[in-house]
């Protein structure tokens, strides 16, 4: 059914959407915040190499089990109810990374903020779509991928900040303690803002609904779309769960065997988003500059840049996504990726070892600088908001809890891997950076037939009018 005329409260749907996407902030800050205590980390703790890969990775593993689990546990105890344990999540994890006297210690609280996040990754555009009018939906999901882009260049821009103060990382600073303990400690602030903001917005209508609170739900939907328009959507909730089954996850499976074609389509988004390689850059920035010859302040001062210019790109999405559809988003963002990231090969294997040190010659480094910020733009100006949009309004209502908890664990599944295998291939004699961004750009190429052979569009439709 398409939209109509909007008759609810937009000021209250925007204003729940925001408390929602404090948990896209917390996403992209913990992602983020590890970039530039890399160093401190291994000086402090003790760390080999491969014990700081693995430090650096191991959020990911904690991802990948919180989006699946969360996804499922939505459609038992509500979307709101796993959003307040991922907030909860996120404020012992910043104060455990920051407290940690041993490797192990750092791991476990990292695993622990790393539930959170992928509780939060999947919850929070569930959440979101779930509220949201269609005719606004588009833009109020992306508004998720505006908060991961902030949170992202929050943790950068708080980082460089504390760099610049302590004058290392790996140097004390207020009270004794070291300058990578309290990079961590700053999303305490807005780890604990979202926990108490949660507690004032409301549950999801459709998830009421499945819970059979009709009556609380209809309310809420009055809210939201005007008392006109709230018994009929209550009305087309009820239809679009099958057979008036609540959603299990079994619901994910055809009948013949396998996933149904839309979650597999769902795995492809999230698992393309990651193999372009865009999480290199947000956790290995500062070692990735550092190893064509920046130093450690300029590293961090790109990382900064780069966040300006990823928080630029989302709001151009912002304006375009409800416009011009999500699958022409994804097309024009794959092309970008896909020539940028291939510019960065080019730079990247011209890189040359002087005095110990790795540089570019000539121009080729502020090539690959530009590059490398053209590719940032054209991955959150399309892959990075609108993947997590088309994930959460692409699933018929039955089976939308389910499908984003498969989708996300591949997609934090990806993430890991991705994450695990740059600084492998980074350190093996043959690959380095031009065979690990080599990689990178022909995901990227192949991602362009993926959006055109297999991509729905779902821009401007109600959630019950989603078929499998």
């Amino acid at each position: 059914m398409p939209a109509g005329r909007f008759e609810g409260d937009l000021v209250f749907v925007l204003l729940i959407s925001c408390v929602a996407t404090l948990g896209g902030f917390l996403f992209g800050f913990d992602s983020g915040v590890i970039n530039g205590t890399v160093a401190g980390l291994e000086a402090s703790l003790t760390m080999s190499e491969p014990l700081r890969d693995a430090a650096v990775a191991s959020m990911l593993v904690g991802c990948a089990i919180g989006a699946a689990l969360a996804g499922r546990l939505s459609d038992i105890f509500g979307r709101r109810s796993m959003m307040i344990v991922a907030a909860a999540c996120f404020i012992l994890s910043a104060w455990g990374s920051g407290i940690a006297s041993g490797p192990w210690v750092f791991i476990a609280a990292r695993v622990l903020g790393g539930l959170a996040v992928g509780a939060a990754s999947v919850m929070s555009p569930a959440y979101i779509s779930e509220i949201a009018p269609a005719q606004f939906r588009g833009r109020l999901s992306s508004i998720q991928q505006v908060a991961i882009i902030i949170g992202l260049f929050i943790a950068f821009l708080s980082n460089y900040a504390i760099q610049q103060a302590a004058g290392s990382a790996r140097n004390e600073w207020l009270w004794g303690f070291e300058a990578w303990r309290w990079m961590f400690w700053v999303e305490l602030l807005p780890a604990t803002l979202f926990f108490l903001a949660l507690l004032f917005i409301p549950e999801s209508p459709r998830f009421l609904i499945f819970r059979g609170a009709r009556e609380k739900a209809q309310a809420i939907l009055v809210r939201i779309g005007g008392a006109n328009r709230a018994p009929a959507k209550v009305g087309e909730i009820e239809q679009s769960l099958a057979s008036g089954r609540k959603p299990r996850l079994r619901d994910v499976l055809a009948k013949r065997g396998g996933l149904k074609p839309i979650v597999w389509i769902g795995i492809g988004l999230a698992v393309f988003q990651q193999l372009v390689g865009i999480n290199v850059v947000f956790y290995y920035g500062a070692v990735l500059w550092q190893a064509v010859g920046f130093s450690e302040g300029d590293a961090l001062l790109i990382n900064v840049i780069s966040g300006a210019v990823s928080i630029l790109a989302v709001v151009i999405a912002l304006a375009l996504i409800d416009r011009i559809g999500r699958k022409p988003l994804l097309l024009g963002g794959s092309i970008g990726m896909a020539l940028t990231l291939s510019i960065l090969v080019v730079c990247f294997s011209q890189a040359r070892l002087v005095d110990g040190s790795v540089t570019l010659p000539g121009q080729t480094g502020l090539i690959a600088l530009i590059a490398a910020n053209a590719y940032v733009l054209f991955f959150n100006a399309s892959w990075g908001p609108v993947m997590w949009v088309a994930l959460g309004e692409m699933f018929p209502n039955q089976i939308r809890g389910s499908g984003l908890a498969v989708a996300g664990f591949f997609q934090w599944f990806a993430n890991f891997m991705i994450t695990l295998t740059f600084p492998l291939m980074l350190r093996t004699t043959g690959i380095g950076l031009t065979g690990a961004y080599g990689f990178y750009a022909v995901c990227a190429f192949l991602s362009i037939v993926f959006v055109m052979k297999a991509v729905r569009e779902t821009g401007n439709r109600e959630l019950e009018d989603m078929r499998d």
